[in-house]
C-alpha cells in the first residue's frame, strides 16, 4: 500500500487527506444521527406525563431541550402553547428548521469531497502522463518500459480518487435520506403534540396495538334429511 502511495506522487497527499476527512465525517454523523438519539420513541409519552402531572416547569423544559433534537422542537412548541395553535405550529417549524440544519452539518463538505476526489485523481493522471512523455522525449523510445511505467504510475491517482469518491457519495446520499426520514418522524410527533394540547386528538401512546384475531368463517348448517 505504501509503495502505491509513493508511486502516485505528491497528489496522493490531498487524496489521503480527503479520505481521512470522509471517514471522520461518516463516523461522526453515524453516531450523532442515531434514531434513538434524534427522536426517542418514548419522549412524547414522557412529555404528556409531565403535563398531566403539572410537572412541566422551566427546569423540565431545559431538560427537554437538552434531551434530543425532537425534545428541542417539542420544547419550542410547549413554550408557545398558550398563544394558540398557529403560534405553536410556527414556533415548532422555526425550531425544526434549526434542528434540520444542525443535522445536516458537515454533509456539504462530504458531498464536496465526493465531487473533487475524482478530479484530483484525474489531475494526478494528467500530470503523470505529461511527466512520462517528457521523460520519453528526453531519452527517446529506446526503453518502452519507461513510458509504460510512467502511465501506470499516473493511473494510481485516478484509482485513489475513485476509492475516496465512491464511498463518500454513497454515504452522502444515505445520510440525506436518513435525515429526511427522521424529519418526517419528528414532524409527526410535533403535530401529535399540537393536536393533543388543543383537543383535536385523543392520547394514545401504545407502541403496538393488538390486532383482533380474524373470525373463523361460519359453517353453513346442513338441512336435515
Amino acid at each position: 500500500m505504501w509503495e502505491l502511495i509513493k508511486a502516485g506522487g505528491w497528489l496522493m497527499l490531498p487524496l489521503i487527506i480527503a479520505s481521512t476527512l470522509t471517514l471522520a465525517i461518516c463516523l461522526e454523523r453515524a453516531w450523532t444521527l442515531r434514531a434513538s438519539r434524534v427522536a426517542p420513541p418514548d419522549l412524547l409519552a414522557r412529555v404528556w406525563k409531565w403535563i398531566k402531572g403539572n410537572q412541566l416547569d422551566a427546569a423540565k423544559l431545559r431538560e427537554l431541550r437538552a434531551d434530543s433534537p425532537l425534545g428541542e422542537i417539542l420544547a419550542a412548541g410547549l413554550v408557545n402553547s398558550k398563544h394558540g395553535r398557529e403560534i405553536m405550529k410556527e414556533s415548532i417549524e422555526e425550531a425544526g428548521s434549526h434542528v434540520v440544519h444542525e443535522m445536516e452539518r458537515y454533509l456539504s463538505l462530504l458531498g464536496t469531497l465526493a465531487m473533487i476526489s475524482p478530479l484530483l485523481g484525474l489531475l494526478g493522471t494528467v500530470v503523470g502522463i505529461i511527466e512520462a512523455f517528457m521523460a520519453v522525449t528526453s531519452s527517446g523510445l529506446n526503453d518502452p518500459a519507461l513510458l509504460a511505467g510512467g502511465i501506470s504510475k499516473a493511473l494510481i491517482t485516478t484509482a485513489g480518487g475513485l476509492v475516496v469518491a465512491i464511498p463518500a457519495m454513497v454515504m452522502h446520499r444515505w445520510f440525506l435520506r436518513h435525515i429526511a426520514t427522521l424529519t418526517v418522524e419528528m414532524e409527526q410527533q410535533a403535530i401529535k403534540l399540537v393536536d393533543i394540547l388543543h383537543g383535536d386528538r385523543e392520547v394514545d401512546f401504545k407502541e403496538t396495538a393488538k390486532k383482533p384475531a380474524a373470525a373463523a368463517p361460519a359453517r353453513s348448517k346442513e338441512t336435515p334429511a
